[in-house]
């Protein structure tokens, strides 16, 4: 055994004794409100992204099956070897269209495009300012891109952000990068005064607004519509496909020509990385369409998420205020979260704890992330679970009623 071998073992025996250790289910079904999960059975899913349930929807199946058949399993190659995709470019317009700009771009995923973003835009004369909870894509993206300045404002603090342009040196190029949705407090960014500071010192404003699209905002539009800001030109969107529009792989960066111009002619991601396989755009493009021709699947998460905030309420629960589709429940210590999750589980009812280093020391937590596809005696079902899984575990100290 080499001395590497030795040190991981000793450390995931570490992890194992202090009751860290993930343990990662194996799911044996498509992703919907209910998973078949190798050894468990079949669950109620309260844990993934397919905010609107279109993961597993008919129409986008069939798009995808349908660009398999006639595009094949992958690209073989990055797009200016060998060429892109009309899906590809279809997608793309698509995407623009939705997020209000010129044009948009599609990467890998969502991480590759934050990170293709700041590294394509920061030079010697950049200045980048950033919320301290953005998504870890965003922390290494700044890490790899080394801008001539980079300060961290306070979480959603206006303020702080203020204090730091005008302490910043005088850097030429100007970027501020937030979350829309922050996906373990499941609150929204203050995006009019993020953009406003933008407009005073000629900043312009990144938004990954992952957790947003299909999710916030009158039609589903994200944070920018919700907030009246769709369509400024001094805003870059940056999403996933991944999360509410079908479950697909990939993320996309949607801005002016000139910017989406330039990314494809210089952001490493982009050079030497293969693109999203065709079928995946195919599906993605339909799950748009879904969102597009059916606003009432938002309405329909936006009630749910409001029956899920009340049956959990009702248990004892407090969950973490928010607008989102994301509802957290602080517990305390990572080992607490994953006992709880492993508890609930057992239950019946598939809800992730999550602890440092994904959010802060003593602040661990088991997340609920509602879809529009569950039915209310789901939601029930759930809250009931969380009930007496929080009571075994000290989080409420009512006794069960069975």
């Amino acid at each position: 055994m080499t001395a590497l071998e030795t040190e991981l073992r000793s450390e995931l025996e570490q992890m194992r004794e202090a009751g860290t250790l993930k343990r990662i289910p194996v799911l044996r079904s498509a992703q919907g409100p209910v998973v078949e999960i190798d050894g468990r059975g079949k669950v109620l899913c309260l844990c993934s992204n397919d905010y609107l349930g279109l993961a597993d929807h008919p129409e986008v199946v069939r798009a995808g099956t349908e660009g398999f058949a006639h595009f094949g399993a992958g690209t073989a190659s990055v797009r200016f070897i060998c060429g892109t995709f009309t899906p590809h470019l279809e997608l793309e317009r698509d995407l623009a269209a939705f997020a209000g700009t010129e044009a948009a771009l599609t990467y890998v995923s969502c991480w590759n495009a934050n990170a293709a973003l700041l590294d394509a835009l920061c030079d010697e004369r950049t200045a980048v300012f950033s919320d301290r909870l953005n998504h870890a894509s965003i922390i290494d993206g700044m890490r790899l891109a080394r801008p001539a300045h980079k300060a961290v404002y306070e979480h959603g603090d206006p303020d702080d952000l203020s204090r730091a342009l005008a302490e910043a040196p005088g850097s030429s190029r100007r970027l501020i990068i937030s979350d829309g949705v922050f996906s373990m407090e499941g609150d929204l960014a203050p995006m009019p005064e993020l953009a406003a500071l933008a407009r005073e010192y000629e900043a312009t404003l990144i938004v990954d607004d992952s957790h947003g699209i299909g999710v916030v905002g009158e039609t589903g539009h994200g944070v920018l519509e919700h907030f009246g800001l769709l369509g400024r030109d001094d805003v870059i969107l940056t999403g996933t496909l991944g999360k509410a529009l079908g479950g697909a792989a990939g993320g996309f960066v949607a801005g002016s020509e000139a910017l989406c111009e330039m990314l494809e002619q210089r952001s490493r991601p982009q050079l030497f990385s293969n693109g999203i396989p065709p079928a995946v755009a195919c599906s993605a493009r339909r799950a748009l369409g879904e969102l597009r021709e059916h606003p009432e699947l938002v309405a329909g998460l936006r009630a749910n998420t409001r029956a899920m905030r009340a049956a959990i309420v009702a248990t004892g629960l407090e969950p973490v205020e928010g607008e989102s589709a994301i509802v957290p429940i602080i517990v305390g210590e990572t080992a607490a979260a994953i006992r709880m999750s492993e508890r609930l589980l057992e239950l019946g009812v598939y809800v992730t704890g999550f602890g440092y280093p994904v959010v802060p020391e003593g602040t661990a937590r088991v997340r609920i992330q509602v879809s529009a596809a569950l039915t209310q005696a789901q939601l029930e079902q759930a809250a009931a679970a969380l009930e007496r899984a929080a009571i075994e575990q000290g989080v409420l100290a009512t006794a069960p009623t069975d």
